[in-house]
C-alpha cells in the first residue's frame, strides 16, 4: 500500500497561534498504519504548559474577536470547497492511518464537504423568537425576545474511527455557533485531522478561533476536562469515558455521543434481499468500527433460516485485504489488541452455543466478517458493544419480544426495522428506546443533517448540523421595558 503523510504536517501537530509547532512533550506519539504496520509519523504530547496556552489562546480570541455570521459562512463556505479539491488526499489519509477502505474513505471525504456546507449555512441561521410576556397582567407594555449567542470556548475531542467526519461535526459546528474551538484528536489517527484544521487556516479562519494539542486521554485529555475556561465539551467515544467525562466536567454542556450494540429488526414480512444486502454492509463497514454498525440482528423464526443463508452469502462475498485497493471491502482492524478480543468473544459465543455461520478467522488485525446464529442473551457479543465485523442472529416469536430484546440493553443509540407493514414500522418506532429507528435499512444509515445522538448509556446531546450549532449557542433573554414617548406628538 501507497500511504499518503502530510506534507511538513506530521511532525507539527500543536497549534496555539497561527504556525504549526513540534512541542516540547518527552511523550512520543507514534502513528502507525492499521494495514503493514509501517511508521507515518512521530508526534510530541503536549506538554501541561502548551494545553494550557492553546486553552488561553482560545479563550482570549473568543473575548476579543467575534467573527459576524457571513464572516464564518464564508469562510466555512471556502473550507468546504477545498476539502474538495483536496479529496484524494484526505482519502489516502485516512486510508493509511485509519486502516479504512478507499472507498469508504473517500465517502467519510464527500461527507465532510457537505457537512461544512451545512454549517456556512447554518451560521447565518441563528435566530430567536419572541417572547408574549406582554399578555401577563402587569407587563403591558414590556416586549420580550431571545437571541442565540455563543456558549464560549468548546473542548472537541474525537475517536479514531472517523477522523475527518468526527471532526467535522464539531470543529465547524462550534465555529459556525461564533464559538472558538479547541481539538485533541485520537492520538493514533490525527494525521486527517490536522490536515482538516489547516484547511481551515487557508481558508481565511483567523488565528486562535482553532487551536490543536496532541495526546493520551489520560494526560491532555484529563487536563482538558478539568480546565475551567470551556464552556463545552464534544466528545464521542466509549461510554466509560463519556461517564468520566460528565463526572468530571459538572453542570457545563456535554455533547456525548457513545456506544452502542444496534438492533436491527428483520420481520417476516421484510424483504430478504434489501434487508441481507443492507445488513452486510452494515456489518462489516470499517471493519465494524463504526457505533451504529449492525450488531445484533433479531430475525422473526418463520424466515430465520432463509434469511441466515442470504446474509451469509453477501458476508462471504466481502473481499478482505489492503485498504488502499479499490476492490476491498473490509481493511483490518485498528490495532491487534481490538481484533484479539473480538476473536476471543467470537469463541465464547461458540462455547455457550452459539453457531458460527461464517467468518471469524482472525489473521494479524484482520478479522473476516462473521455471522453467528442463536448466542446466549448473555454472551458479550450480544451484552457489549464488540466494534466488530461482527453480528448475531437471534430469532423471535412475536414483536412484542422482538422489542423487548432490542430494549434489554444498556445503550439506546439507534435501530433498525425492515418492514412491508406501515403499522409494525410505527409500533417499533414508538416502542425502541433509541435515539433514531431506521425502516428500511440498517441502524447504520446516517446523514449529516439529521439529529444523531441516544439515550441511556449512548450519550446526551443530539450531533446533525443545525442540533450540534444550537447545542453549542445559548439562548439569551431580552427584556424591554417600554414608556410612551415624551413630546413626540403621538
Amino acid at each position: 500500500m501507497q500511504s499518503f503523510i502530510p506534507d511538513n504536517l506530521p511532525a507539527r501537530g500543536l497549534l496555539i497561534g497561527e504556525r504549526w509547532e513540534a512541542g516540547n512533550g518527552e511523550h512520543m506519539l507514534e502513528v502507525r498504519a492499521p494495514f503493514g504496520g509501517h511508521l507515518l509519523a512521530t508526534l510530541r504530547e503536549s506538554t501541561p504548559a502548551e494545553v494550557d496556552a492553546a486553552v488561553a489562546q482560545a479563550a482570549a480570541t473568543f473575548a476579543a474577536q467575534e467573527l459576524s455570521p457571513f464572516e464564518r459562512a464564508t469562510i466555512l463556505r471556502r473550507a468546504s470547497e477545498l476539502i474538495a479539491e483536496r479529496a484524494e488526499d484526505f482519502a489516502r489519509s485516512i486510508v493509511a492511518e485509519a486502516g479504512k477502505s478507499i472507498r469508504d474513505s473517500r465517502a467519510e471525504v464527500a461527507r465532510a464537504v457537505l457537512t461544512f456546507e451545512l454549517c456556512a449555512q447554518e451560521a447565518t441561521r441563528l435566530t430567536g423568537e419572541v417572547v408574549p410576556v406582554n399578555a401577563t397582567p402587569g407587563s403591558e407594555n414590556r416586549r420580550a425576545f431571545t437571541m442565540s449567542r455563543p456558549a464560549g470556548v468548546v473542548c472537541a475531542i474525537t475517536p479514531f474511527n472517523g477522523p475527518v467526519n468526527q471532526l467535522s461535526h464539531k470543529v465547524p459546528t462550534a465555529i459556525a455557533a461564533g464559538c472558538t474551538v479547541v481539538v485533541k484528536p485520537a492520538e493514533v489517527t490525527p494525521l486527517s485531522a490536522i490536515m482538516l484544521v489547516q484547511t481551515l487556516l487557508d481558508a481565511g479562519l483567523p488565528p486562535g478561533h482553532v487551536t490543536m494539542v496532541q495526546g493520551r486521554g489520560e494526560t491532555v485529555g484529563q487536563q482538558l476536562l478539568e480546565d475551567p475556561r470551556f464552556a463545552v465539551y464534544t466528545f464521542t467515544g466509549s461510554t466509560a469515558v463519556g461517564t468520566h467525562i460528565r463526572r468530571t466536567v459538572g453542570l457545563r454542556k456535554t455533547l456525548l455521543e457513545l456506544g452502542s450494540n444496534s438492533a436491527n429488526i428483520v420481520h417476516t414480512d421484510a424483504d430478504l434481499g434489501l434487508a441481507a444486502k443492507a445488513l452486510a454492509r452494515s456489518l462489516s463497514i470499517y471493519a465494524g468500527q463504526v457505533c451504529i454498525s449492525a450488531q445484533r440482528i433479531l430475525v422473526q423464526e418463520s424466515i430465520f433460516d432463509q434469511f441466515t443463508a442470504q446474509l451469509a452469502d453477501h458476508v462471504q462475498a466481502l473481499v478482505v485485504g489492503d485498504p488502499s485497493e479499490e476492490s476491498t471491502d473490509v481493511g483490518p482492524m485498528i490495532s491487534l489488541e481490538a481484533a484479539t478480543r473480538v476473536e476471543e468473544w467470537i469463541a465464547e459465543a461458540v462455547a455457550d452455543g452459539a453457531e458460527l455461520v461464517c467468518g471469524g478467522t482472525r489473521d494479524g488485525q484482520f478479522l473476516t466478517p462473521a455471522v453467528l446464529t442463536r448466542p446466549s442473551l448473555q454472551s458479550s457479543l450480544a451484552c457489549r458493544e464488540a466494534f466488530a465485523p461482527v453480528a448475531v442472529l437471534i430469532p423471535y416469536a412475536t414483536l412484542g419480544e422482538a422489542l423487548h430484546i432490542a430494549n434489554n440493553t444498556e445503550y439506546g443509540l439507534q435501530a433498525g426495522i425492515f418492514t412491508a407493514s406501515l403499522d409494525v414500522a410505527l409500533a417499533a418506532a414508538q416502542r425502541l428506546d433509541v435515539g433514531g429507528v431506521i425502516v428500511n435499512d440498517a441502524s447504520s444509515y446516517r446523514v449529516d443533517s439529521m439529529p444523531y445522538g441516544g439515550v441511556k448509556q449512548s450519550g446526551t446531546g443530539r450531533e446533525g448540523v443545525r442540533y450540534a450549532v444550537e447545542e453549542m449557542t445559548d439562548s439569551r433573554l431580552v427584556v424591554l421595558n417600554l414608556q410612551e414617548p415624551q413630546g413626540e406628538g403621538l
